[in-house]
């Protein structure tokens, strides 16, 4: 396994499993059998009403609370509920949770940034991040933000790079977390041409060729795919291979989110799992 080191000396493993759109059920038997194959991250979200059954994946696994790296995310209607960390750690069955996000630049999100902060001070989240934060957003968390986040979580790809994103953070070390590694899978980009040149010579699939950069949570309910996505750590691209890939970026967006719909995350409410 690899790691990332954050701006907070804690290190996080390179690639984990993502539970966006999966069920209680299959985020259950996800997490267990990625945790059996040796994953050490799991992703997920008060949004995604699956917490409780990670909770009950990463209980059951056997594996030590500090050898297992966990990230979920505040949605905004949590921002204000000064209660909201302490009901995610209970709906995770967890004492602490490795990061913590924002999830969406929407609501009073500079309050939930408090809100974080203030829970990373009482060591109930070891690191905290932003997700979707870009643009204005994220210069306003930076500029009202007493600690500086450790990660940010957006769309990122080889078609689109984040080049003007990782102009604000690479010199503040906050690493970037990539939602939709495989551009959602879209046919052209996973049969560039350029991903099956390199995956021979390192007898590699394209998909394990595009996930090397980033901090990756490739999300899936087929174990065979999960087991994919993770063997990984046996070959290393080179800056010939990084620069080629580099060439197909396109810096085009699979998802974008207007004014009106971050308005709209602002009054959504989870139907949280509730057992």
């Amino acid at each position: 396994m690899n790691f990332f080191e954050l701006n907070n000396g804690i290190k996080i493993p390179c690639i984990g499993l993502g539970t966006f759109l999966l069920s209680p059920e299959d985020a259950e038997n996800s997490t267990r059998e990625a945790l059996k194959l040796g994953y050490l991250l799991i992703d997920t979200a008060n949004a995604y009403v699956n917490e409780r059954a990670i909770g009950r994946a990463i209980k059951a696994s056997g594996i030590k609370r500090e050898n297992i790296f966990i990230s979920t995310k505040l949605w905004p209607n949590e921002y204000e509920n000064e209660n909201a960390v302490n009901e995610t750690l209970e709906r995770l069955n967890l004492n602490y949770i490795d990061l913590l996000f924002l999830h969406q630049p929407a609501g009073n999100y500079i309050a939930g940034y408090k809100q974080l902060e203030k829970a990373y001070k009482e060591g109930k989240i070891k690191s905290i991040g932003i997700s979707n934060f870009e643009g204005k957003y994220i210069e306003e968390i930076l500029s009202n933000s007493e600690i500086t986040p450790q990660v940010i979580q957006v769309e990122a790809h080889p078609y689109f790079v984040q080049e003007e994103l990782r102009k604000i953070i690479e010199p503040k070390n906050i690493k970037l977390m990539s939602w939709y590694p495989l551009g959602h899978g879209d046919i052209s980009l996973l049969s560039e041409p350029i991903f099956k040149i390199i995956g021979n010579k390192y007898n590699k699939s394209s998909i394990q060729i595009i996930q090397m950069g980033f901090i990756v949570i490739p999300g899936s309910k087929n174990v065979e795919h999960i087991k994919e996505n993770f063997n990984i750590f046996d070959f290393e691209l080179t800056e010939e291979d990084m620069n080629l890939i580099a060439n197909i970026n396109k810096n085009e967006r699979y998802y974008t989110r207007t004014e009106e719909q971050l308005a709209r995350f602002s009054t959504y409410i989870p139907q949280y799992e509730q057992n």
